[in-house]
């Protein structure tokens, strides 16, 4: 049997996703959290999930400056309760969601992602030249020499 595919978010979840987004970043930014491990860490919310029935929500974190996110994001599930209590108290939805939080893995992947296209093997391929080891990668822009002449530039 084929694996279906996730069908994309709707115009609403992605909406209450960043309300959801918006209002976890503020109630982090207060500090008044009791668990010691969150007290003192600054927190990145970079996106919210939101499920299609709008009674689970996924929170991407990273810290914002020392600890793991894999830490960070145990830590602030221990804590989920009281969050999605702040939540509920500030955001007008028919039912709080759910909170999950997981570590943002998306800019480590962009990283591996450029690491790669930096490579000289993979540079050799996307150039225009091929006998060129890590020459220029074609951006898609044209260049004067790409363009046809044009009467009124003078040439």
């Amino acid at each position: 049997m084929a694996r279906q595919r996730a069908k994309a978010p709707s115009q609403r979840q992605l909406r209450v996703g960043e309300q959801l987004r918006h209002t976890l970043s503020q109630i982090l930014a207060r500090g008044d959290i009791r668990d010691p491990e969150l007290a003192d860490m600054n927190v990145t919310v970079t996106e919210v999930r939101v499920s299609p029935d709008m009674k689970a929500a996924t929170a991407y974190v990273l810290p914002f400056a020392d600890g793991t996110p894999e830490d960070l994001a145990a830590a602030l599930n221990r804590a989920a309760r009281y969050f999605r209590g702040q939540l509920g108290r500030e955001i007008d939805l028919k039912y709080t969601p759910e909170l999950r939080f997981a570590p943002d893995r998306s800019f480590d992947e962009a990283a591996r992602v450029d690491a790669l296209l930096r490579k000289p093997r993979v540079r050799q391929d996307l150039s225009d030249d091929p006998d060129a080891p890590g020459g220029p990668i074609d951006t898609g822009e044209n260049t004067d020499s790409d363009l046809p002449d044009d009467p009124d530039r003078g040439a």
